[in-house]
């Protein structure tokens, strides 16, 4: 109580006191019980580590195919802050960063297959620093181009070669794998073998956790295993019931939203500081619900998600 509140309640008190000094002096005498409610600690919430919840647009490619532009606004509107491009549907580099900028998104990392790598990799870095991106990424092999390990050993050759370039242009470059990658090789895995061959300074893996769980195997370990290796991931979650297979097989009814599925996405990320996080994308190949419905699902699970 301070001084002219006390002289208040003095000047304002009734005969039932005994006297102004008794008042005095039990008013200087008695300390005052306070309540003080426990604070409470904050529950931690996500997205993990605070990077922003990254999109790859194949997810959206239909949407995408039929209005980019509006596509774009609505992966905005929804939260998202990252994207990975998959295609420019018909438009410039510069038409695709104009898009982005005006959207409030950024595009830290793109896909381009191995034959556009091959034909005009100049052009594939050069349309990467337009749009803004740090990485260029080779997601997919066509069948015929991975029916035998020598196929795979002289890809490794060649990646590392895009990799060198791509690193004297201010870029890194990463594999994006698939579950065919976990077919046996000698005593290991045509995946593991990718890993030793790659050089770390020009290659890396954009790994995807769902395909390297449907194939039977933990991405956790390979963060352990590998360290660093794996700035990029891939977050899509897979439907109880689907029994592990190194037979790529992507169809309605295998994935599932983030966080509605079978795998445990807080271990992976408590992992993923170790295996080199940088970003993380969310990626539905297939949806059994409006895509862009999924995307939120995925989106506000990632968004609360506390590692």
């Amino acid at each position: 109580m301070s001084s002219i509140n006390r002289r208040d309640f003095l000047r304002k008190s009734t005969a039932g006191l005994a006297s102004l000094p008794a008042l005095a002096a039990i008013s200087c005498t008695t300390t005052p019980e306070t309540t003080t409610a426990p604070v409470e600690q904050a529950v931690p919430t996500g997205p993990p580590y605070g990077i922003p919840v990254g999109l790859q647009l194949y997810t959206v490619r239909e949407q995408c195919e039929k209005d980019f532009e509006g596509t774009l606004k609505q992966i905005a509107a929804i939260g998202y802050k990252n994207v990975e491009v998959y295609d420019f549907y018909g438009k410039t580099a510069a038409d695709v960063k104009k898009l982005l900028d005006d959207n409030g998104l950024k595009a830290p990392s793109g896909h381009w297959l191995l034959p556009k790598l091959q034909k005009s990799l100049p052009k594939t870095i050069e349309d990467a620093k337009t749009i803004g991106c740090e990485y260029i990424v080779m997601p997919i092999f066509d069948p015929p181009e991975r029916k035998t390990f020598n196929q795979f050993k002289r890809h490794a050759e060649y990646f590392n070669k895009v990799g060198e370039q791509c690193k004297k242009e201010g870029l890194s470059f990463c594999y994006h794998n698939h579950n065919y990658e976990f077919v046996k090789h000698d005593d290991s895995t045509i995946f593991d073998y990718l890993l030793s061959a790659f050089d770390p300074q020009f290659v890396n893996i954009e790994m995807d956790c769902f395909w390297v769980t449907h194939a039977g195997y933990d991405p956790v370990a390979y963060m352990e295993k590998y360290p660093g290796r794996f700035p990029l991931l891939h977050i899509k979650d897979l439907k109880a019931g689907n029994e592990p297979t190194t037979t790529l097989d992507a169809k309605v009814g295998l994935f599932a939203e983030v966080g509605h599925g079978t795998i445990d996405w807080k271990r992976i990320f408590k992992a993923a500081p170790k295996g080199g996080l940088k970003y993380y994308f969310v990626e539905q190949d297939y949806c059994e619900r409006p895509p862009l419905e999924s995307i939120k699902i995925s989106y506000d699970y990632l968004k609360n998600l506390s590692v």
